[in-house]
């Protein structure tokens, strides 16, 4: 999936649209390391966005996930 840059927008707002979550940029800024020097982003530039995948919670013996 990518995302297409706003005027404006920052490694948390792209994580908070796209995963409703904006502690996971650094998701994002894992997968675009050529981008990690913008810290605001000018309009139109293409971050790639991976998908999520499910994690476990370890913590937690199978039966109760």
């Amino acid at each position: 999936m990518q995302y297409i840059t706003k005027a404006g927008d920052q490694w948390d707002i792209i994580a908070k649209n796209v995963y409703g979550d904006e502690y996971k940029a650094d998701l994002l800024m894992a997968a675009n390391f050529p981008l990690l020097d913008i810290f605001q982003f000018d309009a139109g530039i293409v971050v790639e966005c991976p998908e999520l995948t499910e994690t476990l919670n370890e913590t937690m013996p199978p039966w109760r996930i």
